[in-house]
């Protein structure tokens, strides 16, 4: 009998929130167990908002010492997991899981996938689906059947609000939020592009734009988005995650290149304009693409070329569908 599961996946938070299908299939399929996820420190607080989670263990994922691998392996045999389900396989978690004396440890076929009792051939890199289906399946593979594949977390607004007094933060109900990086430089539309939207979204659509990033160094190299003011609001570096869920729950839309505020604004079913390239198999918006309803897609294999009337157009259909008020 299955009374204790352990779900491990311990990189970056848009990676993290796409197995919350995954891992509700898990609690439902096994409704009196125990779900324990291992997250990334940075993650933490997100992994407790999920509402069927019963807890939350921090794994740092990173290169670990012979000392720190048994050390953690042994807090995790005293948890007495009866499955252990590896979303993202790494050397270290499959030893960590082996030692830790876990009878049942399912993950990939990779990176020493010797120590695991059952694994599945990865193919995620070829992008043939979304990552929400690649780790339903992987959930699947562990006994743990679902159909449902929506995001969902739960946050207490009040709490959240109110630590973001002195932000101006109150004043952006209904903005459209601009997340304007990306991690990997393959995939950044360029800066000046985000920053004509920006203004034409302020002066076509009468709306208010809210910035956000979590490194102000981000602008380093590009002229900045212009002075805050009234309409436009610049809270990159300002926000932490959970600060960043509550304004994007409040917004109208988010405008996004292939980034983590995608999949956290999909939680909270907010329309996304995502840009991707189409080129680059297993970095497609098949695989890393808004699961929110109202949400669009504009790809090009060159971003450069893609024009911000492109975009902008997209962003007025929302809008419009929002409110029909807004001129056409």
């Amino acid at each position: 009998m299955i009374k204790n599961i352990l779900a491990v996946r311990t990189d970056r938070f848009g990676e993290f929130l796409l197995n919350i299908p995954a891992f509700r299939a898990l609690k439902n399929s096994y409704p009196n167990s125990r779900l324990a996820l291992a997250v990334h420190p940075k993650v933490a607080e997100l992994a407790r908002q999920i509402d069927f989670v019963d807890e939350v263990l921090v794994w740092d994922n990173k290169k670990l010492s012979f000392f720190q691998v048994f050390e953690f392996a042994g807090k995790l045999k005293k948890e007495n997991f009866d499955l252990c389900v590896i979303f993202n396989p790494s050397k270290e978690v499959n030893l960590i899981s082996f030692l830790a004396g876990i009878p049942d440890r399912v993950g990939y076929k990779r990176k020493m996938a010797i120590l695991l009792t059952r694994t599945l051939k990865d193919q995620k890199y070829l992008g043939l689906k979304h990552e929400v289906e690649y780790n339903l399946e992987l959930a699947r593979f562990a006994g743990a059947d679902s159909d449902d594949k929506t995001l969902s977390l739960t946050i207490n607004d009040d709490i959240i609000k109110n630590s973001l007094s002195g932000l101006g933060l109150n004043n952006c109900e209904g903005a459209v939020v601009i997340h304007p990086w990306t991690s990997d430089a393959v995939k950044q539309w360029p800066i000046s592009y985000f920053k004509e939207l920006a203004r034409r979204v302020i002066k076509e659509c009468g709306g208010k734009v809210v910035l956000v990033g979590h490194l102000r160094e981000s602008f380093e190299g590009q002229e900045p988005f212009g002075e805050s003011g009234q309409n436009l609001i610049d809270l990159t570096g300002k926000t932490d995650l959970l600060q960043l869920a509550y304004l994007l729950k409040k917004s109208k839309l988010l405008v996004s290149g292939d980034s983590g505020p995608v999949h956290l604004a999909s939680c909270f079913d907010i329309p996304v304009v995502a840009i991707f390239r189409n080129d680059l198999p297993g970095k497609n918006a098949k695989r890393w693409g808004p699961v929110s309803k109202g949400s669009f897609v504009v790809e090009n294999s060159n971003l450069s070329a893609l024009a911000v009337g492109e975009v902008f157009d997209k962003v007025k259909l929302i809008l419009n569908e929002i409110n029909p008020k807004i001129k056409m």
